[in-house]
């Protein structure tokens, strides 16, 4: 399963003096968090901030915990003590018409976008249908494929598990997995749980993806990384996986007793109340309302039965979801529900831990905003001219998805939608362009006109960003 930009990219060793971003900018925002493997040794890695934003670093809070990687690949630059204002531009309102003009003709069968601000949720609103073939309204409760972004799932619900005591970032898979076997001898007795998690396992790039989509199973898959080819040693580059990231997945039912789908759901989804949540084929086909996967054809949009096949990687794409759960998540990876997620575990798995350079290239957007790119735990994370973005894509057959977070304005966007279509992938840094004031990008091909005449309709019935999010939970959109 492909988040929406997987390149490979090699990346330094750890024993070099540094390990820095990427980028010909010199000004250094980000702050060092105290290692959590007992290291001194410390690099910063460079950060462009914007005027408004060369607060985000100056102070790490005491109670920080330790970042949970190697000697020389971690900083973090902490969001500050009060959020900044949106930018005049932002309008939830025009973003709810840009969705609504994305499915009034067609280029997408059935979209969902949730926005959350200071905690509070603006908007969380289905748009379009959840099947062309039988169309049913997409709803705040319509359950979608979350792809890549249960990647994050995973890395929260380990860092729970860290953050207790019943793993070490720096504990080794194999001490749960005594059966693992990589191509590099000693490779697979090395390699830790926070190297899974921020895709430094050292194979090459999205090993045996090609395979899942084949049909093969997860068990099969694991016995043949003993033979899979090896890029670096664990920990010395980045390489995004989906086999190997669910590694953590047995390391987690080791370490609970209880299956990882399990745990999840006991320590995120009930207490987040993401009631709509849920794992695997039966999980989505068994929920009351959810969007079918389409793919074009002669005519138009099909509608497809989901495959199981990269289920079978759970914690790496085996998340579905309803625009409701993905609003309460945002609001929990925003900072607001510190009875579930204390800030120390954000701050921890919203940190770089290895750069991505090739981030940068790729789609439009990534091309002219990005100045540097690197990887979380379960997270991506950049610099988005000048400001912190923690982002991830996704992406798997007829279903796409994409979450970003802007600490420095306490803001969380999420959409969701039921298709190939690329069409809304512009919707993300339209947003982030609104959120943060700059001029708005050439993202988006929609029609300005329509888009006007969507957004007159709908302003007068929702007059406040107070009452857009009192009316979240129930707006139902009308099939086209």
């Amino acid at each position: 399963m492909k988040d929406d930009a997987i390149r490979p990219g090699f990346q330094a060793p750890r024993d070099q003096a540094s390990h820095r971003w990427r980028t010909p900018r010199l000004a250094a925002l980000a702050v060092l968090l105290p290692l959590a493997l007992g290291s001194t040794a410390q690099t910063s890695l460079r950060w462009q901030p914007s005027p408004q934003a060369t607060r985000l670093a100056t102070v790490v809070t005491p109670s920080l915990p330790a970042a949970p990687v190697s000697p020389h690949q971690i900083a973090y630059a902490p969001p500050p003590p009060r959020a900044l204002p949106l930018a005049p531009s932002f309008d939830v309102h025009r973003f709810e018409a840009m969705a609504q003009a994305m499915v009034a003709d067609g280029r997408v069968p059935g979209l969902a976008l949730a926005v959350v601000k200071d905690g509070r949720i603006v908007s969380a609103r289905g748009y379009g249908v959840t099947d062309v073939g039988q169309p049913e309204p997409v709803d705040a409760h319509t359950v979608f494929r979350l792809a890549s972004l249960s990647k994050a799932f995973a890395g929260t619900v380990t860092g729970m598990l860290v953050s207790e005591g019943a793993l070490r970032w720096d504990s080794r898979v194999a001490d749960f997995m005594p059966d693992l076997r990589l191509s590099q001898p000693g490779a697979a007795q090395q390699l830790t749980v926070a190297e899974v998690l921020s895709q430094r396992v050292g194979l090459t790039h999205n090993a045996y993806d090609r395979d899942i989509e084949d049909g093969a199973d997860y068990r099969s898959l694991v016995q043949r990384l003993a033979y899979a080819p090896m890029k670096c040693a664990p920990g010395q580059c980045y390489a995004y996986q989906n086999v190997a990231f669910s590694l953590i997945g047995d390391v987690v039912f080791a370490a609970t007793g209880r299956f990882f789908s399990e745990t999840v759901a006991r320590r995120i989804f009930k207490p987040l109340g993401m009631d709509d949540a849920s794992y695997g084929l039966e999980g989505i086909e068994n929920s009351p309302r959810w969007a079918r996967p389409h793919v074009r054809g002669g005519r138009g949009w099909v509608a497809l039965t989901p495959k199981p096949t990269y289920y079978r990687v759970a914690p790496a794409a085996g998340v579905n979801a309803s625009i409701s759960d993905m609003a309460q998540w945002l609001v929990a990876q925003t900072g607001h529900r510190p009875d579930v997620l204390p800030e120390s575990l954000l701050a921890t798995l919203h940190a770089p831990v290895i750069d991505t350079p090739t981030e940068m290239r790729g789609s439009s957007w990534r091309r002219e905003r990005l100045g540097a790119a690197g990887y979380g735990i379960g997270w991506r994370v950049y610099d988005y001219a000048g400001h912190r973005v923690v982002f991830h894509g996704g992406a798997v057959q007829g279903y796409r998805a994409s979450i970003a977070l802007v600490p420095e304005r306490d803001l969380g966007v999420v959409i969701l939608w039921n298709s190939t279509s690329g069409v809304p992938s512009g919707l993300m840094p339209t947003i982030l362009d609104s959120a943060i004031g700059l001029p708005s990008g050439d993202w988006l091909d929609l029609d300005e006109d329509e888009v006007d005449l969507l957004y007159a309709q709908q302003r007068p019935a929702q007059a406040t960003p107070s009452q857009a999010g009192s009316e979240a939970s129930t707006s139902r959109a009308k099939p086209e």
